[in-house]
């Protein structure tokens, strides 16, 4: 969306996705890529958190995560969630909700095989959202498993993976004065791949 009060949104949400996104790697400041992920628990309470997009494409957004944490279970039980891309620099977001579905083994083990040794190990040394004692048992983990890794490569953790989520809705908001923001939002025609677009009030 741009400051034409008469602006048409494109047929295809995606295409607006990729034209603000880009934008934002430009322009935001510090990880662009932040979005938070919602998730719901058995109980039916809420989590929220900020996770990375690490790949965005007409198939969803992809983060990933150790699947053993709070939120691995709650997608394993619940496998929907919201996730928000606020980009303050530019005064957008983009908001959207749909199904979670695991990425596949060979995607999860590409993406692993790219990130430092450091953050490789750290996903072994963590169990993540248990409780943990004290910081240096932490330390004490990733000092074990450095001297295991010594000289070789770090294998992916199996427990440590990939989701995509699959929009059903996406929305696109920018800020304008006096509260009167622009919201445009596009929804799955049934099991269509077509969108209806929609605009809201603000």
């Amino acid at each position: 969306m741009t400051e034409n009060t008469d602006f048409t949104p494109p047929a295809d949400p995606w295409i607006l996705f990729k034209e603000w996104y880009g934008l934002a790697e430009k322009e935001e400041p510090s990880d662009a890529n932040a979005m938070s992920l919602a998730t719901v628990g058995a109980d039916g309470m809420p989590s929220v958190r900020i996770v990375l997009m690490k790949d965005c494409d007409a198939k969803g957004l992809v983060f990933f995560t150790n699947r053993q944490s709070q939120k691995g279970e709650q997608l394993l039980a619940h496998p929907k969630a919201g996730i928000c891309l606020h980009w303050k620099s530019l005064r957008r977001q983009i908001r959207a909700e749909g199904l979670i579905t695991p990425v596949s083994e060979a995607e999860s083990d590409a993406y692993h095989e790219t990130r430092a040794r450091g953050s490789q190990i750290g996903a072994w040394a963590s169990q993540q959202s248990q409780k943990l004692a004290n910081r240096g048992e932490l330390e004490q983990r990733v000092k074990e498993l450095e001297k295991q890794y010594e000289g070789k490569p770090v294998p992916r953790p199996p427990h440590w993976g990939g989701y995509r989520l699959t929009p059903r809705a996406i929305e696109f908001w920018q800020e304008r004065p006096f509260r009167l923001h622009d919201r445009i939002v596009y929804h799955r025609a049934g099991d269509k791949d077509a969108w209806i677009i929609e605009r809201l009030y603000p």
